[in-house]
């Protein structure tokens, strides 16, 4: 069954107006977190003295991994504020691994921090390194903010078992989802030791404003794109359940209907965490794309069931309703910078590909999908993706496994069999991680500039 959402002609023109070609900004962020950094380093010199002996080393290497591992700590937050700027230009996957890292970097910080400076507190008191343990439980009962600090490392060390691959794996996502939460109230609980026996923060009072300056941006950055933007979107375009259609076994097409959805913002490659209000999927979100290209009544996603959350998404009723944030993601028309594109899918991968198909403006023949499947049963959406193909004059082209479960070859080699010009092309890509690389290493061995393959990946 069908559920094409718009004419291609009439979102090909909306694609077409929305284009303004631009760079993603990663570098020069980087760059600015890495003056940042700098300027805290340059802090804990200026308010350093001669370092004596052992124990003005050990706690002046105490000092620097503290205030490291709050600069840190600013941005860990900042990276999960689902900043627009961020999510749409840098790209939320890009974005979590900055967020993985840095969380990473900040524990490991953290440890030295407490290690060393409760070890300089044992020097200063005349006692060893084997009294670290009981002089971390005098400290604690007796300087100012430091049990709220104690509890706040508890939960970052918590928050960060969890995180570990395997240990991920083997949680539900909705469990893990909601006790990294706790990151806000561990960044929030160790902030005020800083302030009150922070060395640089007694001294110099511009550090202290900075500080707060730094995590106030920080703090109005959650609040606006966490709570208060979600809410607006939400109570103005009032989203619930179409219909759910399903395309082939296991996969099912959600149709969400509201008031006004073309001023979301949102674009073919996009996607939205979605929240369904439905028995046992209410605390649950979800990042979907969008399927298809968005009508002004009507967004699609498009699911496989892999889960708890995917398999229930086939037994929604028309009106539930929904709560969606976004748009989110950097794949859309905006990075394209030649005037052939190859698209490329890996199973459930094709949502994003399909809206792409739909909408990229192009001449005939200058765009092409190529859809990997385990078998031809598993092509979702493929009466739609041929008709595109048939209307636009694209080339579509599907790879499967043979018979005998043969995988298809997908190889340099291959490539540039089918497509002689494919260096001149940009490449869109979407599918689980394992295909996306041998899709990623295929294509830079035709020839493909790396800066000319686009993918987004929500795995982490």
């Amino acid at each position: 069954m069908t559920t094409t959402l718009a004419s291609g002609r009439a979102a090909r023109r909306q694609t077409m107006r929305r284009i303004r070609p631009r760079r993603s900004p990663a570098v020069p962020l980087v760059v600015a977190l890495w003056a940042g950094a700098a300027a805290v380093l340059w802090l804990w010199w200026d308010n350093t003295p001669s370092l004596a002996d052992n124990t003005a080393k050990i706690l002046a290497a105490g000092r620097i991994t503290g205030l490291l591992a709050g600069y840190l700590m600013a941005l860990v937050v900042l990276q999960m504020a689902r900043v627009p700027a961020l999510e749409r230009r840098v790209g939320s996957d890009r974005v979590a691994r900055w967020h993985a890292m840095s969380g990473r970097y900040t524990v490991c910080l953290v440890i030295a921090h407490v290690f060393l400076t409760m070890w300089a507190y044992a020097l200063q008191a005349g006692k060893t390194l084997g009294d670290i343990v009981q002089q971390t439980i005098d400290s604690v009962n007796t300087l100012p903010d430091m049990g709220k600090a104690a509890i706040g490392t508890g939960l970052l060390f918590l928050i960060a078992l969890i995180s570990i691959g395997g240990v991920r794996r083997r949680m539900p996502y909705d469990t893990w989802y909601h006790v990294h939460l706790l990151t806000y109230a561990a960044v929030y609980l160790t902030f005020w030791h800083q302030i009150t026996t922070g060395n640089e923060f007694a001294v110099e009072p511009a550090a202290k404003t900075f500080w707060y300056g730094l995590y106030g941006a920080v703090t109005a950055a959650v609040l606006w794109y966490r709570v208060i933007t979600p809410v607006r979107l939400n109570l103005r375009h009032r989203m619930y359940v179409e219909a759910v259609i399903e395309e082939t076994p296991g996969i099912v097409s959600v149709l969400i209907g509201g008031r006004k959805l073309h001023r979301m913002g949102a674009q073919a490659g996009h996607f939205f965490r979605w929240r369904f209000k439905a028995p046992g999927m209410r605390f649950s979100s979800h990042p979907y794309s969008l399927s298809a290209a968005p009508r002004p009544d009507m967004l699609r996603i498009t699911v496989k069931a892999i889960g708890d959350h995917t398999s229930r998404l086939r037994d929604l009723r028309p009106g539930t309703k929904v709560w969606a944030e976004g748009p989110y993601g950097a794949m859309t028309a905006q990075r394209r910078s030649r005037g052939k594109v190859l698209l490329v899918a890996g199973g459930v991968g094709i949502t994003p590909m399909r809206a792409l198909f739909e909408t990229l403006p192009g001449a005939a023949g200058d765009i092409t999908l190529l859809y990997r499947a385990n078998s031809t049963q598993d092509l979702a959406l493929w009466d739609e993706l041929a008709a595109i193909a048939d209307e636009r004059g694209a080339r579509l082209m599907y790879a499967v496994n043979s018979p005998d479960g043969e995988r298809p070859d997908i190889s340099a080699e291959r490539l540039r069999q089918k497509l002689p010009d494919i260096d001149d092309h940009d490449v869109f890509m979407c599918g689980p991680a394992g295909f996306a690389q041998s899709v990623y290493e295929a294509l830079r061995g035709a020839g493909v500039p790396a800066r000319r393959i686009h993918h987004e990946s929500f795995e982490m």
